[in-house]
């Protein structure tokens, strides 16, 4: 396996990246009991993290232009090399003590990625691929799978957070509660337990709650009763907390309430027709009105 010198760079800088975020996934165990101080503690460790990742890339490679998720764009001397970095990727993983997190490193040359590396630290699991050299775990080659049923393989999938606005519909459905507004005064009864299979999605052993608040679901406390009418109009998000009854372990997500005002039909103009037969009787085109 012969790797380049920027390859070399950017798996070491990866690695030391790394050890720093698994020494502070050690920590946030010990925050949990306190939501707003693990979630300070974690976003100090990724931007500790992106430090770390800056400091090792433009020592190595200070012509380089440098790009991250947590720091300002950096432009280099030589315009056509670019560092692209995300220090951590699964900081909500991270933050509720889940160990799937990883640093990320690509170089990019004249606007295309020739280089990557991702770094997974709990399972230190190294991950690099550079153009025309194939990619690697560690030591071990990494090769495309023969098979060539979908049935035949594992497929995985994840879906982007609910806050983003330009969601598609049917990603945007998965993550609301809908109900009509009767009486037009914007607040609804919603069976929240709607939701449970979805949110189980065929899991078993898991106690299924609702919350008003972030802070609530973490905590596990005040728990939403089914059916729920809306505390605030027009609907409001709520959070659903999925908790192994085995592990005591847990994770959270959004649920937005959305109450839809009903349709309102604007009263026809009188449709006319000549009774060309003068028997009284005549057919009218109905679908004339709908616009």
């Amino acid at each position: 396996m012969v790797q380049s010198a920027n390859m070399n760079v950017m798996i070491a800088t990866a690695r030391k990246a790394g050890r720093a975020l698994a020494k502070d996934f050690r920590e946030v165990a010990n925050l949990q009991v306190s939501v707003t101080g693990a979630s300070d503690f974690v976003a100090r460790a990724d931007m500790h993290a992106d430090k770390v990742v800056k400091e090792e890339l433009l020592a190595a490679r200070p012509t380089y232009g440098y790009f991250a998720a947590e720091s300002a764009e950096i432009q280099g001397k030589d315009p056509t090399r670019r560092w692209i970095v995300d220090a951590m990727v699964g900081v909500t993983n991270f933050q509720h003590g889940m160990p799937h997190y990883a640093v990320t490193i690509a170089l990019e040359h004249k606007g295309e990625i020739v280089a990557g590396v991702i770094y997974d630290a709990a399972q230190d699991e190294c991950f690099f691929a550079e153009k025309g050299q194939g990619a690697w775990m560690n030591e071990t080659r990494m090769r495309v799978s023969g098979r060539r049923s979908l049935s035949d393989c594992v497929f995985a999938t994840g879906l982007p957070s609910a806050g983003r606005s330009d969601l598609p519909q049917a990603l945007t459905d998965l993550n609301s509660l809908d109900v009509c507004d009767d009486d037009a005064d914007g607040f609804g009864s919603f069976t929240l337990t709607d939701k449970d299979a979805e949110a189980l999605n065929g899991q078993t052993d898991i106690l299924v709650s609702y919350h008003a608040l972030e802070s609530d679901a973490d905590a596990g406390s005040n728990t939403l009763a089914s059916p729920f009418v809306n505390t605030t109009q027009d609907g409001q998000t709520i959070y659903i907390r999925l908790e192994n009854t085995n592990t005591l372990c847990y994770s959270t997500m959004p649920l937005d309430l959305v109450v839809k005002p009903l349709p309102v039909p604007i009263t026809p103009i009188l449709q006319t027709v000549c009774d060309d037969d003068e028997d009284g009787f005549e057919s009218f085109t109905l679908t004339d009105k709908d616009a």
